[in-house]
Parts: C-alpha cells; sequence; structure tokens
C-alpha cells in the first residue's frame, strides 16, 4: 500500500507550517490553496522551499463548487480542515466568520463525503476550546460548524472527528499575538504593556500539536470523537510574560494591566489530557518553560 495522501486547508497558517513538513515524511500532502497562490505568489517559510515537492489545488471555500472541483483533483485519503478566521480577530464580522467558518466547512464536509468519486476515511477539524463557552464571534461560529460536523458523524457516519487545540505558540505564529509580541519586546529590552494578565491557559508548543496530529491520524476513533491537544496544566498569562522576559534577561519587564483586558475570554481553559492519552496514546512532551526556552532560542 502505497503513502496516504493528506490533504490540508489552512496550508499557509501557523500550525500548518510546521505540521506540513512533518507530515510530508510519512505521506503525500496537498495544499488547499487561494488562486492568489497560483501565480506565482510565494509560500510563507519553510513551505516555500517545499513547494517543488507538494501538490497544490485551489478553491476559496465559501464556494462550494471551486470546493468540490479542487477535492477530486486532489483524491485525498486523509483531510485535514485548519482554514478558519477569526483566530486573532475574535469579534470580527459576523457575515464574514459565517461564511468561512460555517458554510465553508459545510461546503468542505459536502465535497468530501457527497461528491461522486470521494473516499476520503478521515476527515480532522481543528477546533478551540473557546466553543465551549462561545463569548466571541469567532468561537461561536466554529461551536456552529462543530455541531454541523457531529450531525453528520452521527447520523451518516461520516468518519469526522476534531482536534480541539489549546493555547497555541511557536514560531511562525502572527507577530500581533500574546506570546510574540511579548517576546520581541524582550528580546529589544523594551517594557511589554499588557492586560491584568489573569486568566489561565493551557499552553502548548507548535511541536507537540504536531505530534498530537499525527497520533490523531494513526488513530481509530468513532465519527464525531474530539481529542483535546493540550498538556493539562494551566498558567496564568500574566506568569507566562513573566517567565518569557526572565529567560530573555534583556531588559525591560511587562507592565502588567497597562491595557484592558479583552472581553470574551473564559478565566480557565484546561485540555482534558488524561482522557486523550487514553483516546489516541498521546501526551505533550515539552512543558511550559522547555517550550518557552525552545522558542526564544529559534528567535536569537
Amino acid at each position: 500500500m502505497g503513502r496516504p495522501r493528506i490533504l490540508i486547508t489552512g496550508a499557509t497558517g501557523f500550525i500548518a507550517r510546521s505540521l506540513v513538513p512533518k507530515l510530508m515524511e510519512e505521506a503525500e500532502v496537498i495544499l488547499l490553496l487561494l488562486e492568489e497562490f497560483g501565480s506565482g505568489t510565494p509560500l510563507p517559510a519553510p513551505l516555500d522551499k517545499l513547494r517543488p515537492n507538494l501538490e497544490t489545488v485551489y478553491a476559496d471555500l465559501r464556494n462550494y463548487q471551486l470546493t468540490a472541483r479542487a477535492l477530486r483533483q486532489a483524491r485525498p485519503d486523509k483531510v485535514i480542515h485548519l482554514a478558519a478566521v477569526g483566530v486573532s480577530d475574535p469579534f470580527l464580522n459576523v457575515n464574514t466568520a459565517l461564511s468561512h467558518n460555517v458554510t465553508g466547512t459545510l461546503n468542505l464536509l459536502r465535497a468530501c463525503f457527497e461528491a461522486d468519486g470521494m473516499d476520503v476515511s478521515q476527515l480532522v477539524v481543528a477546533r478551540t476550546p473557546g466553543e465551549r463557552t462561545a463569548m466571541n464571534v469567532y468561537a461561536a461560529s466554529k461551536a456552529a460548524a462543530w455541531s454541523f460536523c457531529r450531525m453528520y458523524a452521527r447520523t451518516a457516519q461520516w468518519p469526522i472527528q476534531g482536534a480541539m487545540i489549546f493555547q497555541a505558540f511557536g514560531p511562525h505564529q502572527p507577530p500581533h499575538l500574546l506570546i510574540p509580541a511579548a517576546l520581541q519586546a524582550a528580546l529589544a529590552g523594551e517594557d511589554f504593556p499588557m492586560t491584568t494578565g489573569e486568566q489561565e491557559k493551557d499552553w502548548i508548543y507548535i511541536d507537540d500539536i504536531v505530534t498530537g496530529f499525527q497520533a490523531l491520524l494513526r488513530a481509530e476513533l468513532l465519527p464525531g470523537t474530539t481529542v483535546e491537544l493540550g498538556t493539562g496544566r494551566a498558567t496564568r498569562v500574566a506568569d507566562v510574560v513573566e517567565e518569557l522576559y526572565g529567560i530573555v534577561r534583556h531588559g525591560g519587564r511587562p507592565i502588567i494591566g497597562a491595557i484592558p483586558n479583552r472581553p470574551g475570554e473564559a478565566p480557565r481553559q484546561i485540555a482534558d489530557a488524561k482522557q486523550t492519552a487514553a483516546t489516541i496514546n498521546w501526551r505533550a512532551g515539552l512543558s511550559l518553560s522547555e517550550a518557552l526556552r525552545k522558542l526564544v532560542n529559534s528567535a536569537t
């Protein structure tokens, strides 16, 4: 039997940029891209150097016909759905969130399991722990999309599984997000104005997210199953930024409470690591301190 064919949506995003190189070691990887990347536009690092060894198909997931055409061209055995809008802008326009995150997901589901000639054995949908409380537009749209996934998994037995990714960080993350912004300030020896940082989050490094996806792809799970990719330990946002400054030691400090807290955030999010270990035989390998040091080393 040949290597499996794995199609990835959201293929130029933070998670995909680390996931794709690892999956290429064991599978034929196909990227689903927007047409704008088909006219000589370079892919973000490190994907551009890998492009000669990658297959690409093109579609806007908001358009079912284009999505179904791309899936027929790709002929994937498995699909990883990472594409979403609002990860770094949770109070985005409602219509934008619905068209991308709900309609786009539904179009992908139908293209995988209803289109003629398709034989997808597993569709893994990236989820967010914010879905549990749905306190912002992004989380609410993701929760709605998963409701459809779970409905089809239960009623039609479509082989859909969820990967709920907790507080991810690592190289290639958008620079305006908390960890990369704090790291940039710390490396420059500058103060970092921030909120009170009282929220407790389960911080997981990108390398562990990658191995979590690999374990999920190997597992045989019932349709509709979700596994939680996190460490099972929660740490305050303020403590993480202070530890980051303590590792860098270039001067400056976090100015805690200098800016207002952002609405729409749960006070505590933590993965059920024991349940995930029992389900897919996987645990995160890096402690928060080890992960922060690895991130600093990659940036210096």
